[in-house]
């Protein structure tokens, strides 16, 4: 069997973390959802940056939108990205379909400046949701205190989401309640529960970048995967609480945690790091081009998120005992990942005006 497709007995799904007009013109997409079970993508602003500076494919519609003086470069952006975006939805449509809608995704990001803008995001949200016009796209948004506010908003109303940029427990359980009160609200209010889904995406390899420099050797290297297992923990825990029982009984399909930032970025470490040592049920990894050719080649799949909940805490423990506050440095990994995806976003606009 082909080792990304033997992760899917294990109940989790891999994803794509890229899009471009490349691969959805060289059917090199639907050659992954065929032949490696590839069931979603994410795409960000540095992605696009990437794909619309580097593929020719673009080069062409670019200059028509230029000739066009009464559109802003965001709007010359959104046009480039959206059909890429529908396209990618087409191919996952079958996917979609036969998962009865919990895998087939694809996701699209609101402009990072709206980060702390509330009814920003809910207007550009619901504006690129009716854009897309395709059941299976994901709106991605920042995981801020405006962001999540936004979430349960935009899940009280049915419409998908990505939540995005999260580094600690803290922000994990701040999404996992905004999702039970938005469900809750929407069940008030008469709505269908069963169309309603979402993941909440959780960063790894920026967290052990960010730390390993302020701890011993034997510490290195093992925080981001031992948060993620202590996520997972607390997640099953929730799914069993009275509330989100009610709710899955009503039709609700629980949020799920997404792994991202999974590309090993010390090469000390396995390039395999963050897909091996994660996999478990009702989990989404997504993976950028290196990594998945590397677990392609290399990988080994084995039930492995919930294999040392004990060990995932004693490493949170003794990080802690570093005087290190996993909090803290959550807020502040997550504000540096704001100011990445801004500069990115930024340069996207130069790209187009």
């Amino acid at each position: 069997m082909n080792r990304l497709q033997a992760i899917r007995p294990f109940g989790q799904r891999i994803w794509l973390d890229n899009l471009s007009r490349e691969l959805l013109e060289s059917g090199a997409l639907a050659a992954l959802v065929a032949e490696d079970g590839i069931a979603g993508v994410t795409s960000n602003p540095a992605i696009f940056h990437k794909a619309i500076a580097t593929d020719p494919r673009y080069r062409d519609d670019l200059a028509q939108l230029k000739t066009d003086a009464s559109l802003s470069p965001e709007a010359r952006y959104e046009a480039l990205v959206l059909p890429d975006i529908r396209r990618a939805c087409d191919v996952l449509a079958q996917v979609y379909t036969d998962s009865q809608g919990q895998d087939g995704w694809v996701s699209l990001e609101v402009s990072p400046a709206l980060a702390h803008d509330t009814e920003g995001t809910l207007a550009a949200a619901r504006r690129l949701w009716a854009a897309i016009a395709r059941p299976n796209a994901m709106i991605k948004i920042p995981a801020t205190p405006a962001g999540i506010a936004a979430f349960e908003v935009l899940t009280r109303e049915g419409i998908p989401v990505n939540v995005t940029l999260l580094f600690s427990l803290p922000q994990v359980e701040a999404v996992w309640a905004a999702w039970e009160r938005g469900l809750a609200a929407r069940q008030a209010e008469g709505g269908d529960l069963t169309s309603v889904r979402a993941v909440a995406s959780f960063f790894l390899s920026r967290v052990d970048s960010a730390l390993d420099a302020r701890l011993p050797a034997d510490l290195q290297g093992k925080t981001a995967v031992a948060l993620a297992r202590v996520a997972y923990v607390r997640s099953r825990q929730r799914q069993s609480s009275p509330t989100l029982a009610a709710l899955c009984a009503a039709g609700a399909t629980p949020q799920r945690l997404l792994w991202a930032s999974t590309g090993s970025k010390n090469p000390a470490y396995s390039d395999v790091l963050y897909v091996e040592s994660l996999i478990g049920a009702e989990t989404v990894n997504t993976v950028p081009d290196a990594t998945l050719a590397a677990f392609r080649d290399h990988g080994q799949a084995a039930a492995s998120l919930a294999s040392d909940d004990a060990g995932a805490m004693a490493q949170l423990a003794a990080v802690a005992a570093q005087g290190i506050d996993l909090a803290a440095e959550g807020e502040a990994l997550q504000q540096a990942g704001l100011v990445l995806f801004e500069q990115a976003f930024a340069a996207l606009l130069v790209l187009t005006a």
